[in-house]
């Protein structure tokens, strides 16, 4: 019984001490010239999907949950984030070269139709991000007339 006393005790220490390792969670200022969003003009739909589904992990106007101020699970969802960015990152849409953005929204279809964005683990704490598959048509619709009209 003292064995587990122990072990629970220095779980506990353990697990108050990780809470002082810092995350970063500040987010870089948006240059709406470049934003996609802005920079499309595009339909407030469209926005409003992109922001709900998209913008926490690809883009700089990253919202982070409280359960996100909580270590380990913070350095996981910045890992995400961080991740998400390198991808593809909305708030310097206009800094990319034209095949970069071609593969990009050819990417974003391929994950919105095979479901893998966004992620399911995502989707659980943000009802606003479980698109209905309207909702990821008009998506796809949107993305795939950029593409064909090449005003990406």
């Amino acid at each position: 019984m003292k064995k587990v006393k122990k072990i629970i005790f220095w779980t506990l220490v353990g697990f108050a001490l990780i809470q002082f390792i810092p995350v970063d969670k500040t987010n870089k200022p948006v240059d709406h010239s470049v934003n996609f969003v802005d920079a499309k003009k595009a339909p407030e739909k469209i926005r409003t999907l992109l922001k709900n589904a998209c913008y926490d992990c690809h883009s700089d106007e990253t919202v982070y949950p409280k359960y996100a101020h909580i270590a380990p699970v913070s350095w996981s969802v910045k890992g995400h984030i961080n991740e998400g960015r390198e991808h593809l990152n909305f708030s310097v849409w206009e800094t990319y070269n034209k095949d970069l953005k071609e593969n990009m929204l050819s990417k974003s279809i391929q994950t919105i139709q095979n479901k893998t964005m966004p992620m399911p683990g995502y989707i659980v704490y943000h009802q606003e991000a479980n698109l209905s598959k309207a909702e990821k048509e008009l998506l796809i619709s949107y993305f795939e007339e950029m593409l064909k009209s090449k005003t990406y």
